[in-house]
């Protein structure tokens, strides 16, 4: 497959894909050549075709050079996902800088931590986060707004370079970061972890083997600054193929594209299939196009993958991994229906084991903290060598293993069945939220001697925070009060739903929290 009229882009896409390590660059514009009219990107309010997008993602990528962009330097992008961001993301990796997807939930201080951190000189915002941030300090250099110009900064078709420019090819490395994400759930310094060039490209190429080409269409409803979305979106991209953009997810909406557009491919939590499958017009809708469905981000039900197995078209696949990477255990539902307890087993390439609390490895079948690993396995956190450090276990022979942060089991045939969530972190619509960051916060109030945070069940998010507190006298506390100076502080997926009063923190005897205990103190609150 060859491109007839354009020897700038004559490079064999198929062969280039099944390369160890690719050029992006090079594929992005081949396929503005090979398939100029096909349909690249779809968002709210537009169609891009693919002589489009690589003729605007060069011409972006050509103004970060313009502007000094550095190899490897992060471009921050920040807003509602749609063309323009997609846009963006892509061009900063043919620029030969580093993408950095900021999560629209966070709150400001945690905004201008994570552009600090990622070093970023550019800032790609849309109008409604710039509004969220007025008054607010912004570090890069460079502001350009996603979506229509404001007095102070250009927007993105004003800023990039002329029809006619194009930019420098980019000199990359394997080793050289491809994209930093940012967890969703800190308050203080952000974790960053940054993905190389060369596992993205490996997550692009195996494409193929997901049924991702010329003709599939890839549905997508969660954000790019998610890991769960870009895990479709990069070989949706990488193949040629259409990829649909939801700016935010209904159901409605969501059925109507999938059947208007045919589409073959999707990313969808767990808390996104609840909602669908509940839907009373769900059966009305044609979804035979589909071939794959993934689910990937939190706990999901057995019965809830038994009901989309039977009345949902296509195959559905289970992803259980990291954003840290580590292993990839798949679970095929259709295949195994007698595992939907389970969340499959290791990807070819991964390997998954249990340790002891002393760091052991335990035999097949003990219950203990999961450890992977796998090609796809975070390069580190941006700027934070020791918390790199702490996320890994080093086995006999001096092999880095990635720790999962859940306590399971792997059975004889290697199905991973979840236990439980050694570091409590909680899972509130697809998005990670750290308890302890949530109870620092309460810490800081006056009337506050000690505080705990829980997740517990949501019929909306999956799981929601809520927090317990103790104070100094037991002294009655204005919860009120407490609940909104606290939530003002977060972003909007960490926010406590609710909050209780009680005597006295549950503990062991050596001063740990107990929240196991906290959970049964909710549950007989709940009754």
């Amino acid at each position: 497959m060859m491109p007839k009229n354009d020897d700038k882009a004559a490079i064999d896409v198929i062969t280039e894909l099944e390369k160890e390590f690719g050029d992006y660059d090079a594929l992005i514009h081949a396929w503005g050549a090979l398939r100029p009219e096909h349909p690249a990107l779809i968002d709210d309010n537009v169609t891009l075709n693919w002589q489009q997008v690589d003729a605007l993602t060069s011409r972006i990528a050509a103004a970060l050079q313009r502007d000094g962009l550095r190899k490897g330097q992060a471009v921050a992008i920040l807003g509602t996902t749609t063309n323009n961001y997609a846009l963006i993301y892509i061009a900063a990796i043919r620029a030969g800088g580093c993408a950095a997807p900021l999560t629209t939930s966070a709150a400001p201080n945690q905004l201008r931590a994570m552009m600090a951190d990622s070093g970023a000189m550019h800032l790609f915002i849309d109008s409604a986060k710039l509004m969220d941030l007025e008054g607010e300090e912004i570090a890069p250099s460079h502001i350009i707004m996603l979506n229509e110009a404001q007095v102070e900064y250009p927007s993105m078709l004003d800023w990039m370079a002329e029809d006619s420019e194009r930019h420098q090819p980019p000199n990359v490395d394997p080793d050289d970061p491809q994209n930093i994400i940012y967890s969703s759930g800190t308050t203080g310094t952000p974790k960053g972890i940054v993905h190389s060039r060369l596992m993205r490209w490996r997550q692009t190429a195996i494409g193929e083997k997901s049924g991702y080409g010329e003709n599939s269409v890839t549905l997508l409803s969660t954000p790019l600054y998610s890991n769960t979305t870009l895990a479709c979106f990069n070989p949706s991209i990488g193949y040629g193929g259409t990829t649909i953009i939801m700016p935010k997810f209904d159901v409605k909406t969501y059925l109507e594209l999938a059947q208007k557009y045919r589409a073959t491919h999707t990313m969808l939590v767990p808390v996104q299939y609840k909602r669908i499958m509940e839907y009373e017009a769900f059966d009305d809708y044609d979804l035979s196009s589909f071939r794959l469905k993934y689910c990937t981000s939190a706990p999901f039900a057995a019965d809830l993958k038994a009901d989309i197995v039977k009345r949902w078209p296509g195959e559905l696949i289970e992803i259980y991994s990291m954003t840290e990477g580590g292993v990839v255990c798949l679970l095929r539902c259709n295949q195994y229906p007698n595992k939907l307890h389970t969340v499959g087993q290791p990807h070819i390439g991964s390997e998954v084991i249990t340790i002891d609390e002393e760091l052991n490895r335990l035999p097949t079948g003990s219950v203990g903290e999961l450890v992977g690993r796998s090609p796809t396995i975070m390069s580190g956190y941006q700027n934070q060598p020791e918390k790199t450090s702490e996320a890994h276990w080093i086995d006999e022979e001096g092999n880095r293993w990635q720790r999962m942060g859940d306590i399971g089991r792997v059975d004889d045939e290697g199905f991973v069945e979840l236990i439980g969530r050694s570091k409590d972190m909680i899972i509130s619509g697809g998005f990670n939220i750290y308890p302890k960051d949530l109870e620092e916060i309460l810490l800081t109030l006056p009337a506050v001697d000690e505080a705990g945070v829980i997740g517990v069940p949501s019929d909306h998010w999956g799981e929601t925070p809520v927090g317990f507190i103790s104070t100094i006298g037991n002294t009655a506390a204005d919860l009120d009060s407490i609940i909104t100076d606290v939530n003002a502080q977060l972003g909007k997926t960490q926010r406590l739903s609710q909050l209780y009063q009680i005597e006295e923190m549950p503990r062991s005897h050596i001063g740990k929290l107990l929240k196991t205990k906290l959970r049964a103190i909710y549950n007989g609150m709940e009754k």
